[in-house]
């Protein structure tokens, strides 16, 4: 049987985050899937505000013009600003799921209200833009900050995935939350077991988007052609910009 091809791309240059986001992708994928990780090899290495997700945003779409020319049958942009994502559904031909929207669809899902806990204060201002955006501001209960980087859930002490485990039992306990979202691409590997810890969903977008990604595909659907999200206007790329085209 051929397996559908499902690219995982992680926004930003960081290579050991990329091992921990295909990790998290491969423990839920179906048989007739297979996953290709990946990350860009110019950009910024962890995503943390407005001009990162602007960076990172063209080396999204570099990847998804990539994967496309390997026969991938969809994308999953995995950083929770969902950078580029619209953009990358015009270049694309599968479907296209960033992990906050998806993360977010799938707490509605089980849970009538949900908490996000992220990385750093400014992230929960981007995180609050996304909810508006998607629809889901009237879900979302809270959102917390364990004031650590991204890259400190990288850094081998295990503080950052500590301040997770604590904040998502705050959340828990002070917001009144059936569901919590863990707000970054790195959180993905701590679902499972913060689940079982505490007896609620806690739902990592990685996965979340991958299997959203598969029911997509296996119902045959691509991202629409029809209106604004229609293939970009052909004209000339210049500079650093040809490799899109």
């Amino acid at each position: 049987m051929k397996k559908h091809l499902i690219q995982v791309i992680n926004p930003n240059t960081n290579v050991a985050m990329t091992h921990t986001i295909a990790q998290a992708a491969r423990s839920v994928t179906a048989p007739s899937s297979e996953i290709i990780a990946v990350c860009p090899s110019q950009g910024v290495e962890s995503i943390e505000g407005h001009f990162d997700e602007a960076v990172a945003a063209i080396g999204v779409l570099e990847q998804i013009k990539l994967g496309k020319e390997q026969g991938v049958s969809g994308h999953v942009i995995a950083c929770f600003g969902d950078p580029g994502l619209l953009a990358a559904r015009e270049l694309a031909s599968g479907p296209v799921i960033g992990i906050a929207e998806a993360a977010m669809h799938a707490a509605t899902m089980v849970a009538t209200r949900f908490s996000i806990v992220t990385t750093l204060p400014r992230t929960v201002i981007i995180a609050r833009h996304l909810l508006r955006q998607y629809g889901f501001e009237h879900h979302c209960a809270a959102l917390h900050a364990i004031d650590l980087p991204v890259l400190a859930l990288e850094d081998g002490t295990g503080l950052a995935q500590m301040k997770v485990r604590e904040r998502c039992i705050q959340a828990m306990k002070e917001d009144n939350s059936g569901a919590i979202v863990l707000g970054c691409g790195g959180m993905a590997n701590l679902a499972r077991e913060l689940t079982a810890e505490l007896g609620i969903p806690v739902i990592d977008g990685v996965t979340a988007a991958v299997k959203m990604v598969e029911s997509l595909i296996a119902l045959g659907l691509g991202t629409s052609k029809h209106g604004d999200l229609a293939y970009p206007n052909k004209k000339p790329l210049s500079g650093c910009f040809d490799m899109l085209s």
